[in-house]
């Protein structure tokens, strides 16, 4: 069997490469194939599928018929959202490719694991609605303890030598070793129609 392997973790910091000696030894043990191995680094599953390109070019190798097989370390490696998850899997099995997945066990090919899948996506986007819930009320509770949240604020120096500079908005950004975005908040704010 010709198996294509995705891999993806959220941040920099983490590593793709248990998902991918995991993934490797159940390859050599059923005697599949590894044609090809995707990866997303530092992308988060509440991205859509559009937003990582290996996941993009996983699905247009799917299509042009490259393997018989996609093995992903967990669920919540492919995504986070139930009708990203549902229209994936959909879309791979109108190519005539299944899925198998290492920590659920799950392999597509069968009525039930179809139907796990499924279930381990509602799941899986329960889980994110529950962290961004616990995020906000974090969020929540800071500012009510007047905390600061978001980027630390520039100083007022800085922000004078934005508003003195005459290069572009690049420029000044390379040179003041700011974000391009803090230079146009800032002179945008400068040239807001003052209300009396």
């Amino acid at each position: 069997m010709r198996v294509a392997i995705y891999l993806r973790v959220s941040t920099d910091e983490q590593t793709i490469e248990n998902q991918r000696s995991d993934l490797e030894r159940v390859a050599e043990q059923r005697g599949w194939t590894i044609v090809e191995t995707y990866e997303d680094k530092g992308i988060s599953g509440a991205k859509g599928p559009d937003k990582r390109p290996g996941f993009k070019n996983l699905l247009k190798d799917a299509v042009r018929g490259q393997f018989d097989l996609i093995a992903v370390w967990s669920v919540d490696r492919l995504g986070r959202s139930l009708q990203d998850l549902v229209s994936f899997l959909a879309d791979i099995h109108a190519v005539s490719v299944d899925l198998y997945l290492h920590k659920q066990g799950l392999d597509t090919s069968t009525p039930a694991g179809r139907a796990m899948f499924q279930m381990m996506g509602v799941f899986s986007e329960f889980e994110l609605a529950m962290i961004r819930e616990r995020t906000k009320a974090g969020m929540e509770r800071a500012r009510a303890q007047g905390k600061h949240i978001g980027r630390p604020a520039l100083s007022s120096a800085l922000r004078r030598r934005v508003l003195d500079s005459t290069a572009s908005n690049r420029a000044t950004a390379r040179a003041l070793d700011i974000s391009e975005a803090s230079v146009r908040r800032i002179r945008r704010a400068r040239d807001a129609p003052q209300m009396s």
